[in-house]
């Protein structure tokens, strides 16, 4: 089999979906910088460099320029020059890989399989993200460990007594940027932290850490529901839904707190994700079927991540319409492409996302492919309103 690079740390979530793809895809990975040597590792980092300036990173099968993101991390590479981002562009693209595995890592020849495991992966990836990074930095802002491990797994990369600065700037600056990724703290809000790392309100924006406590509860609940029944999210062997749910929720693992929420509340969902960091999905056989206990979970996503993704699109394209060339990280740090909105009655305040815009379109034009009696199996017994993907 192939021989991947992954640069990146294992607190991203979307590093240890990469490698628990890899991993039943069957491929030998690295992890660098922290698995490679000190030469090696500064060679990566300057030509990963040069290659993000030329802009020549590309995300599989295609990316779009001027509304697909870089991310800090992480990338892949199969011969250390070239590189690659996007988790779920990864398994796309192992699943054509001239090397590839028997069983893909996307459903195949079930077109209303395949979405509704799109549907499960986009939405972990992006608003579990947002549940995920609220718990490491509010749930557990006394007990995780990520500047710790962030600077530990950046050693090579670092001159002598550097990662102990990492280790305490980076946890400040993931705090900082808590609102932007969806986290906003009541005012008065006390975590019983140093005020540089306690989780920051901030004016004009609704506090929306009821939302995101009550939305990972019903996720979390629909998996038990899931998890209770068969092995998979989607029968009996390991897909793209699967490390999408598995990168985000088991990000929290190593975290204190909310690892002994998610033992505490979802004790099959727990014992599940660790089965899985452990490899024992690799060699997962069986059948791929969609389940009434799909319900709860597809629930929860047409509850949260679909009017999200919508809201977001149509003020992505209202702010374009207007002129409007900044969006992302960028655009909320200059209070720009800002939009208000509503989930589940709770009302948010955001910013525009060009990248989340891209992954919105793409599951509408991946509904719109669907047959029209697939639709309304889709409609009928998951409950998924189809008009919604047809305003994408």
């Amino acid at each position: 089999m192939a021989n991947f690079i992954l640069w990146g740390v294992t607190p991203s979530p979307f590093q240890l979906k990469m490698q628990a793809l890899l991993d039943y895809a069957g491929h030998r990975w690295q992890r660098w910088p922290d698995q490679a040597s000190r030469s090696q590792a500064l060679g990566m980092a300057l030509r990963l460099s040069r290659a993000r300036k030329r802009q020549e990173i590309e995300r599989y099968p295609a990316r779009v320029p001027g509304e697909d993101e870089y991310p800090a991390v992480p990338y892949y590479s199969e011969d250390g020059r070239h590189f690659s981002y996007d988790s779920t562009g990864l398994a796309l693209y192992l699943d054509q890989h001239p090397q590839r595995h028997e069983r893909s890592l996307l459903p195949a020849g079930d077109p209303p399989l395949g979405f509704i495991c799109r549907l499960i992966d986009e939405a972990f990836d992006e608003f579990g993200l947002y549940m995920v990074h609220h718990n490491r930095w509010v749930t557990s802002a006394r007990t995780n460990v990520m500047g710790e491990t962030t600077a530990r797994e950046l050693r090579n990369l670092l001159p002598p007594l550097i990662p102990r600065l990492v280790a305490r700037r980076m946890p400040r600056r993931q705090v900082r940027r808590c609102p932007y990724l969806f986290s906003v703290a009541p005012a008065g809000f006390d975590a019983a932290v140093s005020r540089s790392l306690t989780p920051p309100s901030k004016e004009g924006f609704p506090a929306t850490h009821a939302l995101l406590d009550a939305a990972w509860r019903q996720y979390l609940a629909g998996m038990e529901t899931l998890l209770q029944n068969q092995p998979y999210l989607l029968g009996d062997r390991f897909t793209l839904a699967d490390a999408s749910a598995y990168g985000q929720l088991s990000m929290n693992l190593v975290d204190g707190r909310a690892a002994d929420l998610l033992r505490d509340i979802a004790p099959v969902t727990y014992d599940w994700l660790c089965a899985i960091r452990d490899g024992r999905h690799i060699g997962s056989t069986g059948g791929l079927k969609l389940d009434e206990q799909l319900r709860p979970l597809l629930q929860a996503i047409a509850d949260t991540f679909i009017p999200l993704m919508q809201q977001n699109s149509a003020a992505y394209h209202t702010a374009r319409a207007g002129g409007e060339t900044l969006f992302n990280e960028a655009a909320f740090n200059a209070g720009k492409a800002l939009y208000t909105g509503e989930i589940q009655g709770h009302p948010f305040r955001s910013v525009a996302k060009s990248f989340q815009a891209v992954v919105w379109r793409e599951l509408c034009a991946g509904w719109a492919r669907l047959e029209r009696h697939d639709k309304d199996q889709l409609e009928s017994r998951y409950g998924l309103d189809g008009a919604a993907f047809s305003r994408g």
